[in-house]
């Protein structure tokens, strides 16, 4: 008789359970869905399971690696693009083979472009006034989209997707990536990045968060930047330098900036900090700012990304059990 994968599903939220349900039978996957982070403390639930399915807000450290192998994990999948959480060179020397997926770039690269328009239109500080009854224009007006050039840094789905989407405002699109992408001819301009940087109005981050790209913007390539530029970061946290952000905006070298992660941000969103104190100097400097527009890593959140990652993370998982098996 034909064994089924055995899937522990960790931290499912409410809206991913009809997702889950909709689509594992499909993939004859015997799977169990429980809402608490893994931790230390939970490993024991994955006992005799093949797979962990988890979310990005939790690091795996070496330690638990060794608990879920010794568990008799053989795979791992995070529902999301980003694999920095999952320490996946120690996985690896455990034999513990590891899976990302993709899901709708529009997702993100829409939300990347609705933090430009309102940082272009001072919607933050609009309605900060509007709560206040204060309906007075000083202070408040705005620059249009089809006047800027925007710089992209990094083409992949999603970035590749900002591109073809910002083409119908009518603006210059710059764009930098390791290779030219055949797929953007006639919707943007391939440059080196210190052009980018320089003739960008707007510059968007749309690159993995690695050691590599720790800091990518570090003060030498924000102080690059064109004079009074806005930066939108929808990608990781740790991709921009914090303090040289904080600089840049207080000397006025930029005029602003969208942030939907910040470094440091991992054990701080994705909770109800409620009536807590959070210690994250940075993020009060910056949140304070009337030119930063900071959301709760919000970006992917759309029905169909949701819906994008669950079932994708089925699908991968699936067949790597139906590859092991056959090769026994």
């Amino acid at each position: 008789m034909k064994r089924q994968m055995k899937m522990i599903a960790y931290a499912v939220e409410p809206e991913e359970i009809p997702i889950f349900e909709k689509y594992y039978r499909n993939y004859d996957i015997d799977l169990k869905l429980v809402d608490e982070k893994p931790n230390p403390a939970n490993i024991a639930l994955a006992n005799g399971y093949d797979c962990i399915n988890v979310l990005s807000d939790t690091y795996i450290t070496d330690e638990m690696w060794d608990g879920f192998h010794v568990c008799g994990v053989r795979i791992a999948v995070t529902r999301c693009i980003g694999m920095e959480h999952m320490n996946q060179a120690y996985a690896h020397k455990l034999g513990i083979q590891i899976f990302n997926i993709t899901y709708s770039p529009a997702s993100v690269a829409d939300y990347a472009i609705m933090m430009m328009l309102m940082l272009l239109r001072n919607v933050k500080p609009i309605l900060q006034r509007y709560l206040g009854q204060d309906y007075t224009m000083s202070g408040i007006r705005g620059r249009e989209l089809p006047n800027m050039t925007v710089g992209v840094i990094g083409a992949g789905h999603i970035g590749q997707t900002v591109v073809k989407h910002l083409s119908g405002f009518g603006c210059r699109v710059l764009y930098w990536n390791r290779h030219p992408k055949e797929d953007l001819e006639g919707f943007a301009e391939y440059c080196d990045l210190p052009t980018l940087l320089a003739q960008s109005d707007i510059v968007s981050l749309h690159i993995a968060s690695n050691k590599e790209t720790y800091h990518f913007m570090d003060p030498d390539r924000i102080a690059f930047m064109k004079q009074g530029a806005l930066l939108i970061n929808t990608a990781r946290g740790p991709i921009v330098d914090s303090a040289a952000l904080i600089e840049a905006l207080e000397s006025g070298h930029l005029s602003g900036a969208g942030l939907d992660v910040i470094d440091g941000d991992r054990n701080i969103y994705y909770r109800d900090h409620k009536n807590e104190m959070i210690i994250h100097h940075e993020m009060a400097i910056l949140n304070s700012m009337p030119n930063v527009l900071m959301m709760p890593h919000a970006a992917y959140f759309t029905n169909q990304a949701l819906e994008d990652m669950v079932h994708n993370s089925l699908i991968v998982t699936s067949q790597c059990f139906k590859d092991m098996k056959e090769q026994q």
